[in-house]
This record gives C-alpha cells, sequence and structure tokens, in this order.
C-alpha cells in the first residue's frame, strides 16, 4: 500500500472557522450575517500556510502528487477510514483526466468497495468526460431493477454525454432487448438525448403501451425524440380512467410538445394525486 496521510480537511477547517468567529464576532450585528462571510474565509484557509501540513497550504497540497495510481487508492482509503473526502483530492484526481480513468474505472469495477466511494469514482469519470466506463455502465444499466443510485448515477452519467464520437449508440441498441423494463427506459431516455435514433421510437411506444408504471417516465422521453407517431398512444393513456393526475400531466405536456391538442379530463377530489397537489396549491 502507498503511504500517505489522511488529513481531516474538514475537521481543520472547522477549528480553523471556530476561532475566526471568536476573533470576529463583534464584527456582526446578526450570526447571519456573520455566515455570509464563511466562503471567504474558507478561501483564506485554502491560501494560508497551516500548521497541520507543515506551512503548506490546503488548497495546494495534492497538487504536487500526480500518480493516478496514489490519488485513486488516497480517495479509497479517506472513505474505507470514514474520514470526509477533501474536495481538493478530488479536484486533483480530475486534473489529471483521461490518464486517470483506467485507474478509476478498474476501482469501479470492484462491487466490494462501498457504494460512497464508487459514487465518487462515477463523478469523477462524469467529469473527465470519459468514454472509457460506457460498456460497464451499459451492462449495469440492462440489469436495472430501477432502484440502485449506482445505476442511476451511471445513466445520469450517459444522458449528459455526448455519444456522438463513441460506439456507445451502438452498444445501447445490441443491449436494449436484453434488458429489464426500467433499463429498457433508461437506454430510451439516453437516446433521446441524442439525435439520430428516431429508430427507437417504436421500441419506446411499446414499452409506453406495455408497461404502465413507466409511463410517466416514457412520456417526456416520447417527446424528446419529437415523432407524432407517438401521438396516439400518449392520448389514449390520458383518456384512461387509470391515469392519475401527475401522470396526466405529464402525458399532457408531452402531447403539446409533438404539437398534438391534449384531451380535457377533469378531475376530482376522489383522485388522491389530484386532491394533495390541490391541498399543497391551497397552502401557498
Amino acid at each position: 500500500m502507498a503511504e500517505f496521510k489522511l488529513y481531516d480537511f474538514d475537521t481543520e477547517f472547522s477549528n480553523y472557522l471556530q476561532k475566526w468567529y471568536e476573533k470576529n464576532f463583534g464584527r456582526f450585528r446578526t450570526y447571519d450575517e456573520m455566515e455570509d462571510y464563511v466562503p471567504e474565509v474558507y478561501q483564506t484557509f485554502l491560501d494560508s500556510p497551516a500548521p497541520f501540513l507543515n506551512g503548506e497550504k490546503p488548497g495546494e497540497y495534492f497538487e504536487k502528487f500526480d500518480d493516478p495510481v496514489l490519488l485513486v487508492d488516497w480517495l479509497k482509503e479517506y472513505v474505507h477510514q470514514d474520514i470526509n473526502v477533501p474536495d481538493m483530492l478530488l479536484n486533483r484526481i480530475s486534473d489529471l483526466g483521461e490518464n486517470a480513468a483506467p485507474t478509476i474505472v478498474e476501482m469501479l469495477e470492484d462491487s466490494h468497495e462501498p457504494a460512497e466511494l464508487r459514487m465518487h469514482l462515477i463523478s469523477l469519470l462524469r467529469e473527465i468526460d470519459s468514454s472509457l466506463p460506457y460498456p460497464l455502465f451499459i451492462s449495469w444499466i440492462t440489469h436495472w431493477d430501477g432502484e440502485d443510485e449506482l445505476t442511476e448515477n451511471a445513466v445520469e452519467t450517459l444522458e449528459s454525454a455526448d455519444l456522438r464520437p463513441t460506439d456507445a449508440v451502438q452498444r445501447i441498441k445490441a443491449a436494449y432487448d436484453s434488458a429489464t423494463p426500467s433499463g429498457k427506459m433508461a437506454f430510451l431516455s439516453i437516446l433521446s438525448r441524442t439525435a439520430g435514433n428516431e429508430d427507437m421510437v417504436e421500441p419506446a411506444i411499446r414499452l409506453f403501451e406495455q408497461t404502465p408504471a413507466l409511463r410517466i417516465h416514457l412520456a417526456p422521453i416520447l417527446a424528446r425524440f419529437g415523432k407524432a407517431s407517438a401521438l396516439p398512444a400518449l392520448k389514449k393513456a390520458a383518456l384512461s380512467s387509470e391515469t392519475g393526475y401527475l401522470l396526466f400531466i405529464e402525458l399532457r405536456s408531452a402531447i403539446e410538445a409533438l404539437g398534438g391538442d391534449a384531451p380535457k379530463r377533469k378531475f376530482s377530489d376522489d383522485d388522491p394525486e389530484y386532491d394533495s397537489l390541490r391541498l399543497l396549491q391551497d397552502q401557498e
């Protein structure tokens, strides 16, 4: 194991801030007024030589390290020892860019690592904008139950990515038929954000028709695809007596986004969603 120290930067800043409070309390009329200065105090903490770092500046401490294996292992140890991960460490790993991606992905593939660590790793890969983890993400999504937050984070990463320069689109389409319903929905959400995937509109309509529980998520996906061929399915669902108020709102938005005229529906207090929303509005 690499040798490094796990400095608790959050605790050190709390101590620094407490001393600043004691020294400057008399300058402020209210506690909130004093709180407004905390970001400035934090920046001063980062830029000032610190005794606990033998005179090094907290904001620059990790800058002298450029080995991704060392830095990612350092991140791992922070999580394993239940010490808050310093933003400066995460920023340093991100600054290494694609050079850090293989090390990050290798650790991410270890399902025995804690979820907190793996969440950090996905966030780093998103910041680096690396396509290296895409096959791994697609594999997770294929088996997604709709609940796992790690996979949800992977979905969000692919949703925000520019997939055109990669083979990820073809990988997604190849995996689609074997995916769970939640996985299919996630794949459609990803593909609906990239031009040129009109061939997935019909599969999206079929999933919408066959999976009522996912319609509230699939309606905006169909709207993003931008094809009027989805209007009949959307309108039929909007008129269904099984459609609650919240789903109807999503369906109406999708229909109007596609240039259609949304059906008129009346809801009463017997619909728990309508009643709950009305009560919230009355309280405002």
